[in-house]
């Protein structure tokens, strides 16, 4: 009997340190911690300018940054399995291009969807079957078809635009949900990030998706067809870039070969900070989602500053560093800690 308050005391001993942990582990998430950025983010620049709040200007805002934000989301699944696109601006050049040709001849809105979501899969099929037939590293190939999709676009264009698009077509780049100030594009993003984090959390796709990460090697043991899931995860890439070349060329009603620069390398920095590995296999899309609007509402702050495009690069980069050092630091700092916990039960059970 005598033991009885001690076995009490070791019990909630055990408890607190357990609710202590599950917080800490609670709040070292990236993407919780993301949220925190975002929230502190808010409140810094709300501080600073009265026109940042202003719910307008934020749905204004967001026309800046949807487009590369629809294309982040796949891109999450490539960078999943240890690969990496950066063919993807080149395809929107591409897309722009067919979509403005297409336009000259006199074809519908309708036509001119359908062909800029054609021209991008077709650019994405090729991109995986030659990195899985050929057996080619993933930056190789891309990199080649970064040079000939946007060379292709280049070469038919020139220094010319094209800029007569049907009426119907500025929609869907330019407009607002009919009795909202709610950019289509916004909704839009929204949407496609929905379907895409059912398929990666809760689908079989998805869990072969992180095991092809984790391991190409295992998960080739394990019955998964890894070259055709890699496929299709380029094909996807290849149909979003298409969806955000069409809304680029429908805001801006103008195909130019150099538009879309640069922004292979945003998406990249934009999935990286929203938490997941660059070397495969860990990560979600909540934190990508996340890191969208930080980023993009980041921009939007820092310009309303007047802050120059040299600031905002340092401080982009410097976040992507942060995104990359951090989550290994909370990672080993967690285990250590569990390590710790697991030491302290084995001790009290021993005693």
């Amino acid at each position: 009997m005598d033991n009885k308050p001690d076995l009490v005391a070791k019990t909630r001993l055990i408890q607190e340190k357990s609710l202590k942990n599950t917080l800490i582990e609670l709040f070292t998430k990236w993407e919780m911690l993301l949220g925190i950025i975002f929230v502190l983010m808010v409140i810094f620049f709300s501080n600073l300018s009265p026109y940042f709040l202003d719910y307008f200007n934020l749905m204004n805002a967001s026309f800046q940054f949807s487009e590369k934000a629809i294309m982040a989301l796949p891109m999450i699944f490539i960078i999943m399995c240890g690969d990496i696109d950066i063919s993807i601006a080149s395809i929107i050049a591409l897309v722009a291009y067919s979509v403005g040709t297409a336009s000259s001849f006199g074809l519908s809105t309708v036509s001119l969807i359908l062909i800029g979501l054609a021209v991008g899969i077709a650019a994405g099929f090729v991109n995986g079957l030659l990195i899985t037939i050929f057996d080619m590293p993933p930056i190789a190939v891309t990199l080649a078809t970064q040079s000939i999709y946007r060379g292709i676009a280049q070469a038919a264009l020139e220094e010319r635009a094209m800029t007569s698009y049907p009426e119907r077509f500025g929609f869907f780049g330019q407009e607002f949900i009919k009795g909202t100030v709610i950019p289509f594009e916004l909704v839009l993003y929204i949407c496609l990030a929905v379907v895409m984090g059912i398929i990666l959390h809760k689908t079989k796709y998805g869990r072969r998706v992180y095991a092809i990460g984790n391991s190409k090697q295992a998960a080739l043991f394990s019955g998964i067809k890894v070259d055709r899931i890699r496929i299709m995860n380029f094909t996807i890439m290849g149909l979003f870039s298409g969806i955000a070349g069409i809304l680029l060329t429908s805001r801006i009603l103008s195909a130019r070969s150099n538009i879309a620069t640069g922004w292979d390398l945003e998406v990249i920095t934009l999935v990286v900070l929203g938490g997941v590995s660059i070397t495969g296999g860990k990560g979600s899309l909540y934190g990508v989602v996340i890191a969208s609007f930080l980023v993009g509402y980041l921009k939007f702050g820092m310009g309303l500053l007047k802050l120059s495009g040299t600031i905002m690069t340092i401080v982009i980069g410097s976040l992507l560093i942060v995104a990359v050092l951090l989550p290994r630091l909370l990672d080993g700092y967690k285990a250590r800690r569990k390590l710790l916990f697991q030491q302290a039960q084995a001790s009290f059970q021993n005693q």
